[in-house]
């Protein structure tokens, strides 16, 4: 019996599955974070490893024998020369894992457990970053830079800029468009805090990513109980992810487009808000004449599914898979005018204000 593993690494977990030669899955289990950005490859390769010997005692296989393929589908091997590293580090190290590795990016992992062929990837949970994969391999991004650069649309953005829009506000720089006092009440009590002075430790010294973006939650559900500066900024989130999607547009294949809609996986804790985002959304959406209609996509199993595809694919073994169990529809754009002609401009910026 032949084994495929995958694994789905982020910056603060990891989730592995085991599929036997016929795509059943044998074992699946969760580990730290495998970004070699963040620990080192040394310890990248070590918590990848720490995975693969759990699981298989979970599943019941020998130690000494090894995973036909291994996909590693991780959060900051975008680069070929650190993969690379990575894959040298686990064959010395841990010799007993694998016999072949493939080392893609996150994104490829999300794109490959919705699709073979290809696709656009669209990740907003702490950070931000879209792709797109074409069937000929040619992938290109927008975002992903992080969140000094970057990270729009994101729970860090979100969280960042609901602080930023209540500071201006007090300091008389910016006026908000809507009451902050609630916003700011959430702001005291999420960093355990009693002035703006007192915020400025969790900036610098004490300044922790996933923790100031998990804020957003406490926004999500201000909006949805009428918050309307949280609403407000779900509303640009909206934006900003449509205009993500929209600068990768031009550099999609028509392969991709066959059947009329471009597959867009939508990934992260962020798209789990899509009413809030919506609007924003589509009024940007509205700006742009797209030729073939969007249909986004909801992720319903681990993305380490698609790391085991991608494994599996680069060997060459048709390793058996059921696509349409791995997603759910979430929304499918296609505005048409009433004489059958696409949707093309919109007579304001979607991200102007808040509807």
């Amino acid at each position: 019996m032949k084994y495929f593993g995958g694994i789905e690494g982020g910056a603060t977990h990891s989730r592995l599955v085991i599929c036997d030669e016929n795509g059943e899955c044998c074992a699946t289990t969760t580990g730290l974070g495998t970004n070699h950005w963040n620990v080192g490859i040394a310890e990248c390769a070590r918590r990848i490893a720490d995975m693969v010997e759990r699981a298989k005692t979970d599943a019941g296989i020998q130690q000494e024998t090894r995973l036909t393929s291994l996909g590693l589908s991780l959060s900051g091997c975008e680069q070929e020369a650190t993969n690379r590293e990575l894959e040298m580090e686990l064959r010395t190290a841990f010799p007993d894992v694998a016999d072949n590795y493939t080392v893609t990016s996150d994104t490829m992992g999300s794109i490959f457990t919705a699709s073979p062929i290809g696709g656009m990837v669209v990740i907003s949970g702490t950070g931000s970053n879209a792709l797109l994969r074409n069937p000929d391999g040619s992938s290109h991004n927008c975002g992903g830079w992080g969140h000094f650069m970057g990270d729009e649309g994101s729970a860090w953005y979100i969280s960042h800029r609901a602080m930023k829009i209540v500071f201006d506000d007090m300091d008389n720089f910016e006026k908000s468009p809507y009451p902050v006092q609630h916003i700011w009440k959430l702001i005291e009590e999420h960093f355990n805090i009693q002035s703006r002075h007192d915020l400025l430790s969790h900036c610098y010294a004490k300044f922790d990513k996933p923790f100031f973006a998990s804020l957003c939650k406490k926004l999500s559900h201000a909006a949805e109980q009428g918050d309307e500066l949280a609403k407000f900024v779900f509303y640009e989130a909206g934006c900003h992810l449509a205009r993500s999607i929209q600068a990768l547009l031009p550099k999609v294949h028509d392969e991709l487009v066959k059947t009329g809609d471009l597959s867009i996986a939508c990934v992260g804790s962020v798209w789990l808000s899509w009413p809030l985002l919506k609007d924003g959304f589509i009024g940007t959406m509205r700006k742009y004449k797209i030729p073939f209609g969007l249909k986004l996509l909801r992720i319903t199993k681990s993305m380490a599914y698609g790391a085991c595809y991608l494994g599996a694919d680069g060997i060459g073994f048709p390793l058996p898979r059921n696509y349409s169990d791995n997603f759910d529809v979430m929304y499918q754009y296609k505005e048409l005018h009433t004489n059958g002609s696409l949707n093309g401009t919109a007579s304001t910026n979607g991200c102007s204000s808040a509807k």
